[in-house]
This record gives structure tokens, C-alpha cells and sequence, in this order.
């Protein structure tokens, strides 16, 4: 059986394409590829891939996102250090963006935040050095997400337990 092996990009559904495109251009920091002239759709990369978010204008009548609702809940966005999750959370706030929550997962620290049309979304940055590192803390441990204030300097990286709470009893 053949496996996806990432997941090539997320298209949203918004109310305005310009308001939308710049929300993510300005303050959360993607690149836009492409953005249609009559303005029904807008393309977005971080800067690899030929586009990581495409934004398409919602039809007239659609309804507005509700949290909770079916479907996705929220989606991530890695950025590279603590130190760029600190900046990114300056842009949020200078942008009066909502801010759900702030948490230290563990193996990653992220902060929540809603776009323009309410949608729930994640940035965040790895704690560990390595993928394998941080799907063996995911392992390990039952999960947390315990409150962070991300005005303060990177708190300590957690050990890795010898527990694995990956085996289903």
C-alpha cells in the first residue's frame, strides 16, 4: 500500500482574499506565489514549495466558521526557534489578532491564534533537535499542554521518560 508521505498544502475558505492574504503575508509571515487578479483566490509558500496555503474566496452564503464544529479543528505552522515564535507572537499581537491559548506541549511550544474569519490555527517550534527525538517524548508521555508565557526566555528542554504510553494495553 503506497502511504502519503507529507501533507502538500492547506486551502481555507475565507471571506476576503486581499484581507486574508495579507493577514498571512504580514504577520504570520508566508510568501505569496500567486494571487488571482479578479481576487477569488491567493497562493501561498514558505518559501519551497510552490505553495503551502491557498486561500479561495468563499461562496456568497457560506456559513461562518464555528470552533467546535466538524471538520478541521486547527492546522500548524512550524517556525524555526523559540526566538521566532517569540517574533511571531509580537506580529499577533501588533496585528490585535485573538490568541487562544500559548502551551508548551513538551516536544513542541505553540501558540493559538484565530485569522480573520475566526479560523483556529497554530504556530509552533520543536523543542528537540531531531524529529525522532521529539516523536519519542510524543511516545513517552501521555501529553500536556501546560500554560507558557512566551514573553519569557525558552524554558528547559524535558528529559525523555523510559515510559511508553504508545502500547495499547
Amino acid at each position: 500500500m503506497s502511504i502519503p508521505k507529507e501533507i502538500g498544502h492547506l486551502v481555507l475558505n475565507v471571506t476576503d482574499v486581499e484581507r486574508s492574504t495579507k493577514f498571512y503575508r504580514d504577520v504570520v509571515g508566508f510568501q505569496v506565489a500567486r494571487f488571482r487578479p479578479n481576487g477569488t483566490g491567493a497562493f501561498l509558500t514558505c518559501g519551497v514549495n510552490h505553495h503551502n496555503l491557498a486561500l479561495f474566496k468563499a461562496p456568497a452564503g457560506a456559513s461562518q466558521y464555528q470552533k467546535g464544529q466538524i471538520g478541521l479543528n486547527h492546522f500548524a505552522f512550524r517556525v524555526e526557534s523559540y526566538q521566532a515564535l517569540q517574533e511571531a507572537h509580537k506580529r499577533l499581537v501588533a496585528a490585535e489578532a485573538t490568541i487562544d491559548h500559548i502551551v508548551d506541549h513538551g516536544m513542541t511550544r505553540s501558540v493559538y491564534f484565530l485569522d480573520p474569519d475566526g479560523i483556529e490555527m497554530e504556530l509552533f517550534c520543536n523543542t528537540f533537535d531531531t524529529e525522532e527525538e521529539g516523536l519519542a517524548f510524543m511516545k513517552a508521555t501521555p501529553g500536556q499542554a501546560t500554560p507558557l508565557d512566551i514573553t519569557e526566555p525558552e524554558p528547559v528542554r524535558p528529559a525523555i521518560p523510559e515510559d511508553d504510553y504508545s502500547k495499547v494495553g
